[in-house]
């Protein structure tokens, strides 16, 4: 008989293969559920790992879901359109005459930012991303603005006038408007959204119009008008699917309103007016949910690494600081979004494996089965070998304890496919080639890994790994093996990791501004940036109000939190910092002969101590000047947050009946025996010699010859290879 239990947040993830359910109760303790996604109907899939949590606590959302605080969702199918090129691209959008091709030609940077480093060196393999939208529905006017902001050249209304009588002619669903330096003097934009109102009321029709200038004004013409043609192609589709999980959730009795994960780390409403930030909503729970530990552990430099059925995800904490790009690459077109700094490769469980006949070799992805699985899953009509089929036939895997028995695998068709499709065109034993291309996929992960700690100038032993993802504990010996990490720490909840970072998201919201403003080693324009930028700060706070406002919130219970982005004057890269204070006080000093801004030297001098921590003592160039790029305001109302499990330490010996027999499985060129063990029994304190595998109904932790794993107080595990 179910029971009635008090439930404070609920957090959900939904990819490609699986969706993730985290839930927590008043006491901060948590319980994790996993179900296969349903893409056409993703509540489906929700309210399915939802069941599969609440049973642990014998109750359900019927029962418990009224008291819940906070409901945070989090998933891909956003960016998975976008990949896959299944979008709206039935949108108009109006530019500056003359730039009727700024989609088509776009950056440099996106014919191989997508490459690894190899292909990044021959020109041969760099190629244009296909534009979204056709050049027909892309239409010109004249009138310019310049990089000060000052008129140019007048807008020309008929212009304006006659495009939009073509695009509505088109019947096309939105009309994206990006012109020239609007981010800094916006009356042109205005005056077009003005002009096309007044013709959609004499047509008789009415769609929405779609400004850069309140979108997202910042600097950068080509990743603005991405963004705004992104949003209406590959996010705004999915507001149906998000209202309507709101919508079931509310059937449910839950009356805590749903937020969706942002790529900067906070959650809005699914009726907000840009979805865009949302995007890639799933990776970045992960990046919170590594803060998170970082922060509760002491660690100062963490990497995270989210291995899941489609990609592998890598970022990295640095000095506790998580990094925030505000240019991102999202399916091979340059974004100004900001974003919690972290890269993907396509390196996933659900991988497909192929023999190309005409280089002889083996060959990964970039097609995945999802939440097919692979070919042994017989219901799934995959007829390609992926990367869980190779897992399988090398014994890591349980065919009969897959989510906990709910999907059965057969383990001699994945053997049959991988003889017949890779092994004999190769001449090679199924089991070597099964190993072989595990050890390839690693290989490029191990590759990936490395490269983003070394390229910060770095290595692998200033850093902990954290490792997590459904097929995380999967992978992490052979992706961490020679790197040397302080530790690799594998939390017992890692395939809903990305969902506890969910959890720990904060309600809030971040607006920001281009100002490049420009301080001078002699500070002598200190008084005028101050002035600048404390207006600006009020003028990101005042929108942030409205916001919440829009939301039925109360703006009172709001912290506003100001910062900056910065860089040495003549730098290309910038970093974030925080401001103590939203307006920066002048006074006057005689020995300058000037007025000055303590707050303001202090938030540089922190500037500084940030790129020393990060890039250390000898590259810092204060002598240069400061270049502010950037103004940020982030409204933040905070939601309760989980806490780590506390369990006493027993014995390093597991009890017997956390003990399920052996299991043959296939590592370095030879089969060991492997003791099996289930996770959930395995108490805090024991410690599990390999060759063994530890098996939950939604992960497995291989621990190969030669290595061990402990499991500590929190229930996270310390893997020693």
């Amino acid at each position: 008989m179910s029971k009635t239990k008090n439930l404070i947040a609920m957090a959900f993830d939904t990819g490609g293969t699986m969706s993730d359910t985290f839930i927590i109760d008043e006491e901060g303790t948590f319980v994790v559920g996993k179900a296969q996604t349903t893409p056409d109907n993703e509540s489906e899939g929700i309210l399915n790992s939802i069941e599969d949590a609440l049973e642990q606590w014998n109750t359900n959302i019927e029962e418990s879901g009224g008291s819940l605080e906070a409901l945070v969702y989090s998933g891909t199918a956003m960016v998975n359109r976008l990949l896959e090129r299944q979008g709206n691209s039935n949108i108009g959008v109006i530019v500056n005459a003359g730039f009727e091709d700024l989609h088509r030609l776009g950056r440099a940077l996106q014919c191989w930012i997508y490459l690894d480093y190899a292909g990044r060196l021959h020109a041969r393999e760099h190629e244009h991303p296909k534009p979204l939208i056709p050049r027909k529905q892309i239409k010109g006017v004249r009138g310019r603005i310049n990089f000060w902001g000052d008129e140019l050249i007048p807008l020309y209304k008929e212009d304006v006038k006659k495009v939009v009588e073509e695009l509505l002619n088109k019947n096309v669903d939105s009309i994206c408007v990006c012109l020239l330096c609007s981010y800094i003097n916006s009356s042109h934009e205005l005056q077009v959204k003005l002009i096309a109102e007044k013709v959609m009321k004499e047509k008789g029709k009415e769609i929405p119009i779609i400004l850069s200038c309140e979108h997202n004004p910042v600097r950068g013409e080509t990743p603005r008008l991405n963004a705004l043609i992104i949003e209406q192609y590959a996010a705004e589709p999915s507001r149906k699917q998000l209202i309507k999980i709101a919508e079931t959730m509310k059937q449910k009795s839950v009356l805590a309103p749903l937020r969706i994960l942002t790529s900067y780390g906070g959650t809005i409403s699914p009726y907000h007016k840009t979805l865009i930030p949302t995007m890639v909503s799933g990776p970045i729970g992960g990046m919170i949910g590594t803060q998170f530990i970082a922060r509760e552990y002491g660690i100062k430099n963490l990497v995270s690494s989210d291995v899941g059925g489609t990609s592998f995800d890598v970022g990295l904490v640095m000095e506790r600081y998580v990094p925030t790009k505000w240019e991102s690459s999202i399916g091979r077109f340059i974004l100004n979004i900001p974003m919690i700094g972290l890269d993907s490769i396509g390196a996933g469980t659900g991988m497909y494996v192929r023999y190309n006949e005409v280089s002889s070799r083996l060959e990964f992805g970039p097609e995945s089965a999802g939440y097919k699985i692979g070919v042994c899953n017989e219901e799934s009509g995959v007829e390609t070998v992926t990367m869980t089929d190779c897992s399988l036939i090398l014994g890591y895997l349980n065919p009969d304890y897959f989510l906990g028995g709910k999907v059965s695998l057969n383990k001699e068709r994945s053997y049959k496919y991988i003889e017949e499709q890779l092994a004999e065109p190769l001449k090679a034993d199924p089991y070597n080639t099964a190993r072989g291309s595990l050890d390839l996929i690693e290989i490029n992960m191990k590759n990936h890994l490395n490269g983003m700690i070394q390229g910060l100038g770095f290595r692998p032993e200033n850093y902990t790994l954290i490792s997590f993802g459904g097929g995380g504990p999967l992978h992490v010996a052979g992706y961490s093996r020679g790197l040397n990490f302080q530790e690799i720490l594998i939390p017992e909840w890692a395939p809903a990791f990305s969902a506890y970072g969910c959890a720990c998201a904060d309600h809030s919201y971040r607006h920001e501004k281009s100002v490049d403003l420009v301080i001078p080693p002699d500070g002598s324009m200190i008084a005028f940036v101050s002035s600048i930028l404390s207006s600006t700060w009020n003028e990101l706070k005042n929108n942030i109000i409205k916001e919440f406002e829009a939301e039925g919130r109360d703006p009172n219970e709001m912290i506003f939190k100001p910062s900056l982005r910065v860089q040495y004057f003549g730098m290309l890269d910038d970093l974030e910092v925080h401001s103590p204070v939203e307006e920066l006080t002048l006074n006057y000093s005689p020995q300058l002969e000037r007025y000055d801004s303590p707050e303001l030297k202090d938030i540089m001098k922190s500037y500084d101590d940030l790129f020393e921590e990060i890039y250390r003592r000898g590259t810092k160039s204060p002598e240069l000047g400061y270049h502010i790029t950037k103004a940020i305001g982030t409204g933040i109302v905070p939601v309760p947050k989980p806490k780590l499990p506390e369990h006493k330490l027993s014995g390093e010996n597991p009890n017997e009946d956390a003990a399920k027999g052996t299991r043959d499985f296939y590592w370095d060129n030879k089969w060991h025996e492997a003791h099996i063990w289930e996770m959930g029994l395995i108490n805090a304190g024991n410690i599990i010699i390999g060759p063994a595998i530890i098996e939950a109904p939604a992960t497995t932790l291989v621990v190969p010859p030669g290595a061990q794993v402990k499991l500590d107080k929190h229930r996270i595990f310390h893997l020693e290879v």
